[in-house]
């Protein structure tokens, strides 16, 4: 699991998502154990991860280099996913400008599960990693915040969520865009194919 953030406003839209991914390889009760401890903050930092991965007889496989955020046609998009029992879900943002957009992806097939206008802040990812963004989102925003605050904010969420825990990486991609165009249409656009 992952961590992708936004801070949808009226004159932009600004996104960010780590570059970490994790598979995991072993007995199920011992993997959902290790995903249990990993996903509640209680492992922070990697050698902690790998010594109860070890400890529990679980193969990890981290790498650092997975793309999560990208731009098209002035919309940002933000992806998290997850495989289980052989089916890969995912969870996709995206945002302009006054306007986003959440969809769910089961195998090919893409389910608009929520739209909105006007400003938002929206986390996807684990429940702590989405607790710890949204905590310091919230202690960091002002009624006399701007655009360019909320960017720098976004980068502090980033940085505080992947201090306190293994499960997303140090480093980050951050997008944003002005362009106020409709989401909407990009949804379409990749549920046509």
């Amino acid at each position: 699991m992952s961590l992708v953030i936004a801070f949808i406003g009226k004159n932009g839209a600004v996104m960010a998502g780590d570059m970490r991914e994790i598979s995991f390889q072993g007995e199920k009760p011992d993997r959902e154990k290790l995903e249990k401890e990993l996903y509640s903050g209680a492992l922070v930092t990697d050698d902690e991860l790998t010594k109860k991965a070890e400890e529990l007889k679980v193969k990890i496989n981290v790498t650092d280099f997975k793309n999560k955020v990208s731009e098209r046609d002035g919309i940002l998009i933000g992806e998290v996913s997850s495989f289980e029992d052989g089916v890969i879900k995912k969870r996709r943002l995206y945002a302009s400008a006054g306007n986003y957009a959440i969809a769910e992806l089961r195998n090919s097939k893409i389910t608009l599960t929520s739209h909105g206008k006007g400003s938002n802040f929206i986390a996807f990812g684990n429940e702590f990693t989405k607790q710890t963004a949204n905590k310091c989102f919230q202690d960091n925003w002002t009624k006399k915040s701007n655009f360019q605050d909320a960017v720098k904010i976004l980068k502090l969420c980033m940085e505080t969520a992947a201090r306190k825990t293994a499960s997303i990486s140090k480093q980050f991609v951050l997008v944003q865009t002005v362009s106020n165009n409709d989401v909407l249409n990009v949804v379409e656009k990749d549920r046509q194919g």
